[in-house]
C-alpha cells in the first residue's frame, strides 16, 4: 500500500462529502450491510471514521475501526471526543492485525484496492478472516475489479478522475483524482482482477463471494435526475463484495 494518507487526511475527509459518495458509494455499502441490531463491528481501513460512525448510529452495538494511517486515526478520535459514540480507533494493518477479539461484521471501504499483487491481496483477506467469527460476515466496497480503466469516461462531473499508470495488467496502478473546492489531490490503487480476489478470499476461509454493482438512492435520483448519473451507473468504477467466513 504505497499512498500516504497522513498528509491528506484533511482532504479525503472532505471529498467523502461529494455526492456521489452520500448517493451511491454510502447508500450501496450500508443497504448492503443490513440490520446491526447488537452486533459487534470492525470497520477496516476506516480513515478518519466515516464509515464507523455511520455503524454506530445504524444500531451496532460495538464498533472498532482500524486503519493504517495515523493521521486519519487522529481525526477519527477527535470526532469520537466531539460525539461520544463509544467507538475505539486503533492504528494498525489490516495484514497483521493482532485484535483478540472477533466480530461478527467486517466492513470495509476501500481496503483490497490497495493490494499490488495476489500476495498482499491474500494477506489482507486472511487478516480480515482472522478478525471474524464463524459464520460472520466480509462487506466491502472498492474500486471495480472488472473495469477496465484504460477506457475509463470521464467522471469529472462527480468531482474526481481515474487513470491508468502504465499498461493494463494485473498489478497496474489506477490514479485516483479528487476536486475540492480549492484544490485536488491524488491516491493510488491496483488492478487485481475478480479471479484473483475470488482466489484470495476462498484461500482465506470465505464461502461463496458475491458481487453487487453500486445503487443509487431514491435521494440522489431526485436531487439530480437519471440523466446526470448515467455515466457513472452504466461504468461503475467501484463495486461491492459480500461474503461470510
Amino acid at each position: 500500500m504505497t499512498t500516504d494518507y497522513d498528509p491528506i487526511a484533511g482532504q479525503y475527509k472532505r471529498s467523502k462529502q461529494q455526492p456521489w459518495r452520500t448517493y451511491i458509494e454510502a447508500f450501496s455499502l450500508m443497504s448492503l450491510v443490513g440490520d446491526l441490531t447488537g452486533k459487534s463491528v470492525l470497520d477496516m481501513a476506516c480513515g478518519e471514521g466515516f464509515y464507523s460512525r455511520l455503524l454506530r448510529q445504524k444500531g451496532a452495538a460495538r464498533v472498532i475501526g482500524v486503519d493504517h494511517s495515523k493521521g486519519m486515526i487522529e481525526l477519527a478520535r477527535q470526532q469520537e471526543a466531539e460525539l461520544n459514540q463509544g467507538i475505539v480507533y486503533l492504528v494498525g494493518d489490516a495484514r497483521q492485525l493482532a485484535l483478540l477479539e472477533k466480530y461478527d461484521l467486517v466492513v470495509s471501504a476501500y481496503l483490497l484496492n490497495y493490494a499490488r499483487d495476489r500476495d498482499e491481496l491474500g494477506s489482507m483477506c486472511a487478516g480480515i478472516a482472522h478478525c471474524l467469527k464463524l459464520g460472520g460476515r466480509f462487506v466491502t466496497v472498492n474500486s471495480s475489479a472488472s473495469m477496465d480503466f484504460s477506457t475509463a469516461p470521464s467522471y469529472r462531473k462527480y468531482g474526481f478522475e481515474t487513470s491508468v499508470v502504465g499498461k493494463w495488467q494485473e498489478g497496474a496502478p489506477i490514479k485516483w483524482t479528487f476536486f475540492l473546492e480549492d484544490r485536488s489531490f491524488e491516491i493510488e490503487n491496483y488492478h487485481l482482477d475478480v479471479a484473483a480476489h475470488e482466489e484470495a478470499l476462498s484461500s482465506a476461509g470465505f464461502g461463496i463471494v458475491s458481487w453487487h454493482a453500486p445503487l443509487l438512492s431514491p435521494e440522489g435520483k431526485a436531487a439530480y435526475g437519471n440523466d446526470f448519473w448515467a455515466t457513472f451507473l452504466n461504468h461503475p468504477p467501484i463495486a461491492l463484495i459480500e461474503c461470510t467466513r
